[in-house]
């Protein structure tokens, strides 16, 4: 990657001869069309190292290095330069009496920035005022690429957290709690972990998923070689751009048939039954009660679409909105993270319930994963993601729990959704089956 080279040349000269309150510089790359960020991201030293695709794939983004690292996403924003950005997430359980060990967030002003909008690209860096910093920084980036290779890695076990016995308990204290007015829904999780003949590594996991899910927000964010969280996932949490609010219910699934005909009679059973539906609306209320008052109007699609992944079937509502003045991006973060998509009706009723019952922390699954700036934020769900500690691989996967649940459909649900990442390993989930509508 000759034309990176130059890119960085460049930039290491403008950084010498910017002045003291420049914040930020960008130089026009010239890359092939057939470049693969991923690759590169992989060859590079710097850590931390963030990924990012857009649902609509146009947008791609690798992020490098540290400025500077934030806690608290409105201290960032409110001292972000026009045209920076922020990456990371907010876990769903950090720092609460529960996991002490995850942090609540995690936000980075990187080092450099490789940008793809489009067919157009970007190389872009953010100063410091220890400028040698920077330029030591910047001399360590490679230009090469070593292409990552395919997934070699098989399943020898896995092993589940609740197991099936656990789950089944569980879900019937849920149900008994619904049932008791203590809540409408819970959303409960499950933990996969795998046992695997040698280890994947994370950009492998990552590039294959990729290829496979489409209509999927891609992400990655590796605090170092050792730790990483990667996911697949199909749910924004929220798009904004200055005062324009984009943001959606999704809420209902249905695996996918063996052959188009068996697909459509799902996707109209999915479409006509009253459980998902009823699951549906509760996130739309949520959402909407959660937005008004930050909002000067906004409208809900009266009915629910459908969309269709590689394994699953789901039911999305899109919901848009004008925001009033001064609606900062973390404000919407605060507002909308955890959804009832992922925890569950009355919020703090469902999150005492996860907290008491769920066998283990959720850390980042669940939480919100993006990017934060002063004119557009985008945030996705980090549901269908898998945490990567050494050779440890954790996938996970949460089922909304109303009234008609049963822990058999539940746990096959999981499966479903679990089965996004899992059979990127040579192996599906053990014996999956299709509910017959």
């Amino acid at each position: 990657m000759t034309a990176l080279q130059t890119a960085v040349e460049s930039l290491i000269e403008h950084i010498q001869k910017a002045t003291k309150t420049t914040q930020r510089l960008t130089v026009k790359l010239e890359l092939p069309a057939n470049t693969d960020l991923i690759d590169w991201m992989e060859s590079q030293p710097l850590f931390p190292k963030f990924y990012w695709q857009s649902r609509d794939s146009r947008e791609e983004v690798v992020a490098l290095g540290q400025i500077k690292t934030f806690t608290d996403p409105m201290a960032a924003e409110k001292v972000l330069s026009d045209q920076q950005r922020i990456w990371g997430g907010r876990s769903f359980d950090g720092r609460s009496s529960r996991n002490r060990r995850c942090l609540s967030s995690f936000f980075f002003l990187p080092l450099l920035e490789v940008i793809r909008l489009d067919g157009s690209w970007q190389l872009a860096v953010n100063l410091s005022e220890d400028r040698d910093k920077v330029l030591h920084a910047l001399s360590q980036v490679t230009p090469d690429a070593t292409e990552v290779t395919e997934i070699k890695s098989k399943i020898l076990g896995r092993s589940y957290a609740p197991d099936f016995s656990g789950w089944s308990s569980m879900i019937g204290t849920a149900l008994e709690a619904i049932s008791q007015k203590v809540f409408e829904k819970v959303v409960l999780a499950r933990r996969t972990t795998l046992k695997l003949d040698t280890p994947v590594a994370p950009a492998q996991l990552l590039k294959a998923s990729r290829g496979s899910n489409m209509n999927s927000f891609h992400f990655m964010m590796a605090m170092d070689a050792k730790h990483c969280f990667v996911g697949s996932t199909p749910e924004r949490l929220f798009l904004r751009q200055n005062r324009d609010l984009y943001t959606e219910a999704l809420a209902g699934t249905i695996g996918r048939g063996l052959d188009p005909s068996e697909d459509n009679r799902l996707a109209q059973w999915l479409m006509d039954d009253n459980k998902n539906r009823y699951e549906n609306r509760l996130v739309v209320d949520d959402i909407v009660s959660r937005l008004v008052p930050r909002c000067e109007f906004m409208n809900v699609a009266q009915t629910p679409e459908l969309v269709r992944l590689r394994k699953v079937q789901h039911l999305k509502r899109s919901i848009d909105a004008q925001l009033n003045d001064q609606v900062y991006s973390a404000d919407l973060l605060d507002s909308l993270q955890p959804t009832a998509a992922i925890a569950g009706l009355p919020r703090d009723k469902a999150l005492d319930f996860i907290s008491e019952h769920e066998p283990f922390a959720r850390g980042w699954y669940s939480g919100a994963v993006g990017f934060l700036s002063r004119q557009r934020s985008e945030f996705c769900v980090a549901i269908r993601s898998a945490l990567i500690m050494g050779e440890e691989l954790h996938l996970f996967a949460g089922a909304g729990i109303v009234p008609g649940s049963t822990a058999d459909s539940e746990w096959k649900e999981l499966d479903r959704k679990t089965s996004t990442l899992c059979s990127l390993l040579g192996s599906e989930e053990p014996e999956l089956e299709r509910r017959s509508a």
